[in-house]
């Protein structure tokens, strides 16, 4: 799971739209909740099983949230990264693939940083798929800048080796039932960070720019 930054990329849907909330943020306690306690468990639960069809050594994780439901919905999650990974490999020699990969984004954003749960590099082309372990509000992934993000961070790691052309988002959301892919090419998604990222991050880093409400903003009163 992603440690938190300023800017962090989980929650970049806020301080893009609103960028002063940000710094607001930070004169609040952070808490936690069991929900992401319970995301955080089937996040180290995916990531075992996906180390062993990988057949890489894991010791399977313990927490309080353990039992059938989430036996199911991380094999749901692992069973589409399975075809994702396959897919990879069938199409070329030798992809890298890297589970929970810290990835830095702060070319654009400063002190940006996240983990990609699941990051495919082939000819090419570069996947990033995120697992959503929630079953409330349906998560797209299309032009979704959190997983935008993530895949900038991938660039800055392994562009100039392996001239990534297409990138391609993914978000499984396996207890909604709900799989969600966008596709875009490199150079689109870094003329985004150059046009619009940069620039709003900067701002939201010195908490400057105008309060705005929405349905991205937790400070709608403001």
């Amino acid at each position: 799971m992603e440690a938190h930054a300023l800017l962090s990329a989980s929650s970049s849907h806020r301080w893009l739209h609103c960028t002063p909330s940000a710094r607001l943020e930070e004169t609040f306690d952070e808490q936690s909740s069991v929900f992401a306690e319970e995301g955080t468990a089937a996040h180290a639960l995916s990531e075992h099983k996906l180390r062993i069809f990988l057949g890489q050594k894991s010791k399977k994780p313990v927490s309080e949230f353990d039992g059938e439901e989430m036996e199911r919905y991380t094999d749901d999650y692992v069973g589409y990264a399975a075809e994702l990974i396959t897919a990879a490999k069938m199409a070329c020699k030798d992809p890298i693939i890297l589970l929970e990969q810290r990835l830095d984004f702060s070319q654009y954003v400063e002190g940006g940083f996240g983990t990609g749960d699941l990051v495919i590099i082939a000819d090419g082309t570069l996947d990033i798929l995120d697992l959503k372990s929630g079953r409330g509000v349906e998560v797209s992934a299309e032009d979704n800048p959190q997983l935008k993000l993530y895949a900038l961070g991938a660039l800055a790691l392994f562009d100039t080796l392996y001239d990534i052309q297409t990138v391609r988002l993914h978000i499984c959301q396996p207890r909604l039932e709900s799989i969600s892919t966008y596709e875009v090419s490199a150079v689109e998604l870094v003329q985004w960070a150059e046009d619009e990222l940069r620039p709003k991050a900067h701002l939201a880093f010195k908490g400057e720019g105008e309060f705005l409400s929405g349905e991205h903003c937790c400070y709608q009163s403001l």
